[in-house]
């Protein structure tokens, strides 16, 4: 830790932690962008500054400690450095979010799981990377199941602890069940029996409104682990889809190429990669090619070679 940053704190160390939080110097906040860079490979905009000193305040509060503390205690602590993780990170997903994708997908498993079952080879294997709360995740598993296909298994990751729990456990708030178009309303269990409201008050929106529960039926289909993209080993391999969306924007150029380069190592020959459209608009692998399709970023692997 720089001698600059020490200095900086004298002041807010004595301070205690009751107190309302001091705001960071601008070389303060760098400090903790690089920390946050050097852990999971963000930058995090400039625009989202504000939040990381928020995030830094709030785990400095709720664990009692001055930022001075925090900050020393961040390479040692690693539940203190997850739980700083979680309040950083801004996790903007929602149910089916990108539909031309998820219908590519869709039609993937449909094509494959046809062969499959044929010949009993494994499931089709799906890994959502940066699944944040699971929405992707569930909205897969709700379209395959509609379309009666049941040798899939969808793995979902992230680096956010907090979010990864929620995915897990599967529940949602009941205004979330409003992007879920009436296709898919068979796969929502409310958590709370509907013979306990009243019947006077059983109307579509105080139904819509209670919290709810994905299907244990789609549930047994998938599952979430904490994963590092940016340094950790791949958790998986001979995927059919890797779908990383609005992820590889918060990482530095250099970095996007070797991700990248390590979702082709975890993906199936003839298995694909789905990015966001804006995503790896200057990637040439030797061994992808590029889908052509209006909508999405699709790539194929087509040879292992790199």
């Amino acid at each position: 830790m720089s001698s600059h940053f020490n200095r900086s704190f004298e002041t807010i160390k004595r301070q205690s932690v009751t107190q309302p939080m001091v705001s960071l110097s601008k070389a303060e906040i760098q400090l903790w962008r690089r920390f946050i860079e050097s852990e999971i490979g963000f930058v995090l905009p400039t625009e989202q500054l504000g939040w990381l000193v928020h995030a830094v305040e709030a785990t400095a509060r709720s664990n009692q400690l001055s930022i001075e503390v925090l900050w020393q205690r961040m390479t040692m602590d690693p539940i203190l450095r997850q739980t700083l993780l979680d309040e950083v990170l801004i996790l903007e997903s929602r149910f089916f979010r990108h539909p031309p994708s998820l219908d590519f997908i869709v039609n993937l498993a449909k094509a494959s799981t046809s062969n499959r079952h044929q010949s009993h080879h494994k499931p089709f294997r799906i890994w959502s990377l940066g699944c944040a709360n699971g929405q992707e995740v569930w909205s897969l598993a709700m379209m395959l199941a509609s379309e009666g296909i049941d040798q899939y298994h969808i793995l979902g990751s992230d680096v956010s602890q907090k979010a990864l729990t929620q995915a897990k456990s599967a529940q949602y708030e009941g205004r979330t069940r409003r992007f879920i178009p009436n296709a898919y309303q068979q796969f929502l269990i409310p958590m709370i029996p509907v013979t306990s409201v009243s019947r006077q008050n059983q109307t579509n929106d105080t139904l819509t409104d209670l919290p709810w529960q994905v299907s244990s039926k789609l549930q047994d289909h998938a599952s979430f682990i904490w994963h590092n993209i940016f340094c950790d080993d791949l958790p998986t391999g001979d995927q059919d889809v890797i779908i990383c969306q609005n992820v590889l924007i918060y990482f530095r150029k250099f970095d996007q190429r070797d991700i990248l380069t390590k979702l082709t190592q975890a993906c199936a020959i003839g298995g694909h990669i789905i990015l966001a459209p804006s995503e790896g608009l200057s990637w040439r692998p030797k061994n992808m090619r590029k889908v052509k399709h209006p909508l999405i970023n699709a790539w194929q692997k087509i040879s292992d070679e790199s």
